[in-house]
Parts: C-alpha cells; sequence; structure tokens
C-alpha cells in the first residue's frame, strides 16, 4: 500500500502578515497531482489543518478545495485535529464525509477506532490519535498524570488492545500530533504545547506500530526508520529556511520497513536574511538576486535610519521583518519587547521577569512550581476559550 504522509497545512497563516492563500492552494494543487501521478492508495494529514481554532473563509474554503480533489480521486484520507485545530469544528459531519473516504478523527474517545484499509496483503488499519491536551484528556484516557507522555501512553494502549482484536498480519499505522523525544523544532513558527513541564514524548510509545505519521513539528525528519515528521509543505519563519519542503511517499510492505521517499513542495519564494548598514544594502548590486525573496533585515547603522521600512522595501518589495543591532553594540533598552521574548517559553518569560524585579534572584522551587501551575491553567483555559 502507497501511502502520501503530509501535515501542518495551517491553512489561512500568513508570513509577517504576508497573504500565503495563493501558496498554500498551489501546495496542495501540487498535492492531489502528486496523488495521482505517484498512485497513491491513501492520503495521512497528521494535525494543524487550519492556522487557528476559528478559521477564515479563505480557509475553509482551501481545505473544501483540498477534500473534494481528494475525493474526485477516489482516494481515501486519514486526517486528525493538530494543537491549532478546534477538534469540534474540524470534526463537524466527519460521519457523513467518511462515506466519501474521508476518516477524520478529532476525538480522543474514539482514538482507538481505526480506519481499516486492504490491499493485496490484507487489512491495514489506520488510527488517528488527535492532539491530546494533558489537563483535558487525561480523565477521559484513564492516563496516570496530567503529561503528553502519560496521555499518549494511555490512547496507545487503548489502540494495541484492539489491534490484538484484529486478524493476524493487520498492519497498523498511526498519525500522531505531538513532540517526541530527539526531534529538532522550529520555535519562530511552533506553538508551545508544554505540559508539566516536558513536551515530549518518546519514540518507545508507539511501539508495535508499522508506520507512524507526525505533525506539529515543521522541519521533516526521521526519528526511526518507521517514525516520521512530514513537516509543513511552506515554510512558516526564517529559521525554517536552512531545509527543503517535503512530503513522504511511504510504501508500507507487510513484514517488513516502509520504503520512503521524499517528494519536494513547491517553493512560492526563497527566504533569506540581511544584515548591514541601510545605504550598502541599498546601493550594492549583490544583492539584486534577492529582489523576489522574503528577507529578515539587521540594519547595524549606528542611529536607526528613518522609514528605513519603506526604504527598503522600495528595493526589496518583500522585505517582511527588520532589526536593529547598531555596531558596537544594542542598547538593551531599546529592544523590543518581542525581539526579548522571541523563542521563550511562557514559563520562561514569567520566570525571567520574578527574577529581574527581585534583583536577579530566581524563583525558588515552591515558586517555580506555582509559576508552572499558572501558565499551564492560563493555556488550558485558552484553549478551552478557543475550542467552544
Amino acid at each position: 500500500m502507497r501511502l502520501l504522509h503530509t501535515s501542518d497545512w495551517h491553512l489561512g497563516r500568513t508570513f509577517y502578515r504576508e497573504p500565503l492563500i495563493e501558496h498554500q492552494r498551489a501546495f496542495l494543487d501540487h498535492m492531489l497531482a502528486a496523488v495521482q501521478e505517484h498512485e497513491v492508495n491513501a492520503v495521512l494529514v497528521a494535525g494543524d489543518v487550519y492556522d487557528r481554532a476559528i478559521p477564515g473563509l479563505d480557509a475553509v474554503a482551501l481545505y473544501d478545495h483540498a477534500l473534494n480533489g481528494l475525493a474526485d480521486l477516489g482516494v481515501p484520507v486519514i486526517m486528525i485535529s493538530g494543537n491549532h485545530d478546534s477538534p469540534r469544528r474540524l470534526g463537524v459531519a466527519s460521519r457523513l464525509i467518511e462515506r466519501a473516504g474521508i476518516h477524520l478523527r478529532t476525538d480522543p474517545a474514539t482514538c482507538h477506532l481505526p480506519a481499516v484499509l486492504n490491499d493485496a496483503h490484507g487489512p491495514v488499519a489506520f488510527y488517528g490519535l488527535p492532539y491530546l491536551e494533558p489537563a483535558m484528556t487525561r480523565d477521559e484516557l484513564g492516563a496516570g498524570a496530567p503529561t503528553h507522555e502519560s496521555v499518549l501512553g494511555a490512547a496507545m494502549d487503548r489502540v494495541r488492545a484492539d489491534l490484538a482484536t484484529r486478524p493476524a498480519g493487520t498492519r497498523a499505522v498511526i498519525l500522531a500530533h505531538a513532540f517526541v523525544t530527539g526531534a529538532a523544532e522550529s520555535r519562530e513558527s511552533e506553538r508551545d504545547i508544554t505540559a508539566g513541564g516536558i513536551p515530549t514524548v518518546p519514540a518507545s510509545v508507539f511501539h508495535g506500530a508499522d508506520y507512524v505519521a507526525l505533525g506539529h513539528l515543521h522541519r521533516p525528519q526521521k526519528i526511526t526508520d518507521r517514525i516520521r515528521y512530514s513537516g509543513s509543505p511552506l515554510a512558516y519563519s526564517f529559521d525554517e529556511a536552512r531545509y527543503a519542503k517535503t512530503m513522504w511517499i511511504v510504501d508500507l510492505h507487510p513484514g517488513a520497513t516502509p520504503a520512503i521517499e521524499p517528494l519536494p513542495c513547491p517553493v512560492p519564494r526563497p527566504l533569506s536574511t540581511l544584515t548591514g548598514r541601510l545605504d550598502d544594502l541599498l546601493g550594492d548590486p549583490v544583492y539584486e538576486t534577492l529582489r523576489d525573496a522574503w528577507l529578515h533585515v539587521t540594519l547595524t547603522d549606528p542611529q536607526r535610519p528613518v522609514h528605513a521600512m519603506d526604504r527598503l522595501r522600495g528595493r526589496f518589495p518583500h522585505a517582511v521583518h527588520l532589526d536593529f543591532a547598531p555596531e558596537g553594540g544594542t542598547d538593551t533598552t531599546t529592544t523590543s519587547y518581542a525581539a526579548r521574548t522571541r523563542h521563550r517559553t511562557d514559563l520562561e518569560i514569567t520566570r525571567d521577569f520574578i527574577s529581574y524585579v527581585r534583583g536577579g534572584r530566581e524563583p525558588d522551587p515552591a515558586e517555580a512550581g506555582l509559576l508552572l501551575r499558572a501558565v499551564e491553567e492560563a493555556r488550558v483555559e485558552e484553549i478551552v476559550k478557543e475550542t467552544a
């Protein structure tokens, strides 16, 4: 059986306020063409279909375009909700559209009920594990602790119990939206899912699976021979410029390690960074090749130039992010709050604030525990609001 593994579409997302809808449409059309060209038997979408819980109409239209295109090709789809999705909204009409071969898994309570497809070698059971927020799914799954490892482990115990009732030789494919230990993240574009202080789960939690299609992290990567992230199809931050965007073609063979090949995604614009004085960047012909690129520019002028971004966009229309680091050092009092907190979790920011107001004295263990509890409760409350 040949599978196409993709994830993290983030439909409706912008790139530093530049719209990506047309680029996302180009990717989806590329995916549909690849499904047909490579004679794919099933498509796996491992979460974060949308960029936010309440997507805009243009994002919903793209989603409709993708599902109708796959239905027209007669190719089954197994799709789960991610931490950016609203499970209830994404799962609307799931029983109805299953008749068209689109198997949505957004409810943790049903993660052990697979979509079963068959090939010449017998059945393949596809188990969709949607994003499992520990504090919200612990009781439902009977997990021992409100941690990612505990709830995902409890879900996999249910999967293995169901698999044991299936005919001998049934192959198991798992879709999950999680942060697996050892994987590389892209902190600029991925939402923090820290819970209980530990956001990761070990790869061993997926023991028994023939293939695990992961979502959440935006970098395509191999965890083991059977566990992979497809990554996002487009770059959503500049730290994603260092690696190619791909999907995976997975040939699932009975009793053997899957044969897996990357399938490149189209690149709407190159991403690049520039550092230097404004006049040099505007005047040097060597930078002409970057006219159509998305640019992150860091200016090193001793004094902040007036109307710097407007002047940059006169030459580089797609300059989207501007930093200022004057030669000889930066006056930290002028550094923006966004710059000071970039790449830092909510817990790290709150701990730093306590240390700052107390003249450098960091929170003691009891205080650190209270901060963690407060951050987690605030995060869960926000998730409840988004998904209500």
